[in-house]
């Protein structure tokens, strides 16, 4: 039997450990197409997954990595043929279903999209979840129809994977970016990518009150909890903010005035199990959109064997913008 190198992860006494390991590609999962996997990237949900830190994995053992691109080894569906270049994000691959951190991948033909023309596999990784992530939300802020008239935007997490796509992202589109972030060592990195203003993340992290002045038409919030509230608190009547992470808690603990008082939306962005259709539209918006000299600011590159620390350092709060990994020997 033929093997591949790849991350193991695997639940102990003392909790999740993870290795490098010889995996046997007989105990790949069920699918339709098998992928040589040459690019992947480190997400926030990575680090959890490898360090324990959340509940990440539903097996064990499993493959972490939500994110891989690659070429088309084998396909048994006729939308794929070998020598396809593909991407997959989300669908509880690194969760459910042996992931991208290996040099091999056998998944369903449904969860995989076309390489956009466009982009090279390493910029695809470059952009990952996490800037996918940011293209939803800015997309969910316009179909709620927003625009920079409106008034500025605010990011919060902004120097996060998430964060610095969607910085990018709506400067190109024309909003006055306002980025919120905890490392003010990197207020010249934001505005290099386009911010207009940097806020302490300690104006928004503490409990606020139900309303507060309103200081932005809309918002790209990553990281809950008290920020998602005050954020909501601060965004102008008729305004909405798309939520789209976690990092400070799962809780939400604000009241109804922003809804009921100024019209406020809160629009739920789930990069996960995203339809094709919107999955497609916004792959083909980063492809268009997305300025390439702006992405590789955010993106930094480092080899398969340095994944584990990477992961690890995510979690800490030690990594700016994007992480490629790159997969291939």
């Amino acid at each position: 039997m033929s093997t591949f190198r790849a991350i193991r992860i695997d639940k102990a006494e003392t909790g999740i450990v993870a290795a490098f390991v010889d995996f046997d590609e007989a105990d790949l999962m069920e699918g339709d197409v098998d992928v040589r996997i040459s690019h992947s990237t480190v997400n926030y949900k990575d680090g959890l997954n490898i360090t324990g830190k959340a509940p990440i994995a539903r097996r064990f053992p499993m493959i972490p990595g939500i994110d891989f691109a690659g070429v088309v080894e084998r396909s048994a569906s006729p939308a794929f043929k070998p020598g396809d270049q593909v991407l997959l994000t989300g669908y509880g691959v690194g969760e459910s279903h042996l992931g991208g951190f290996a040099q091999k991948a056998r998944v369903k033909s449904e969860w995989l999209a076309p390489l956009p023309p466009g982009l090279s596999p390493a910029q695809a990784m470059a952009i990952g979840t996490a800037g996918f992530t940011a293209m939803l939300a800015v997309l969910a802020l316009e179909r709620f129809g927003l625009s920079p008239q409106a008034g500025p935007c605010l990011v919060t997490g902004a120097a996060g994977g998430v964060g610095s796509v969607a910085v990018a992202l709506l400067k190109k589109a024309g909003w006055r970016v306002i980025a919120s972030t905890g490392r003010p060592q990197e207020a010249a990195y934001l505005k290099s990518l386009g911010a207009d203003e940097i806020i302490d993340r300690a104006e928004l992290s503490a409990p606020g009150k139900p309303l507060g002045k309103p200081r932005w038409a809309a918002a790209v919030e990553a990281v809950g909890s008290h920020t998602l509230a005050n954020a909501l608190a601060q965004t102008q009547p008729h305004g909405a903010v798309a939520a789209c992470g976690n990092a400070q808690g799962l809780d939400l603990p604000t009241t109804v005035a922003p809804f009921i008082l100024r019209g406020v939306a809160l629009l739920g962005v789930d990069s996960v199990q995203c339809p094709m259709p919107l999955r497609l539209s916004a792959w083909r918006r980063l492809d268009q959109d997305l300025d390439r000299a702006a992405l590789s600011a955010v993106t930094s590159h480092i080899p398969f064997d340095r994944t584990l620390d990477v992961a690890r350092d995510i979690v800490a709060g030690k990594v700016r913008g994007r992480v490629v990994v790159d997969i291939a020997p």
